[in-house]
């Protein structure tokens, strides 16, 4: 069940609400002013690397570096 961000299109309120399915977006209501004209927002997240394991990107291309290193 993803976390959404919301803003409220009558009081302007910021808020984060558990959505269980797409469908259940079209009931979210401010908790605030309790208005259903709510938008859902785009949100950045975060991603957690193991520092014991090393990553590597997926390209095989030279890079844009001088020398293509």
């Amino acid at each position: 069940m993803p976390i959404y961000e919301f803003s409220c299109g009558d009081c302007e309120r910021s808020f984060e609400e558990l959505v269980r399915s797409a469908d259940a977006v079209k009931e979210v209501a401010c908790p605030t002013c309790g208005s259903h004209r709510v938008r859902r927002k785009i949100s950045l997240f975060a991603a957690s690397v193991n520092p014991g394991r090393a990553t590597t990107g997926g390209s095989t291309a030279a890079s844009c570096a001088p020398g293509g290193a």
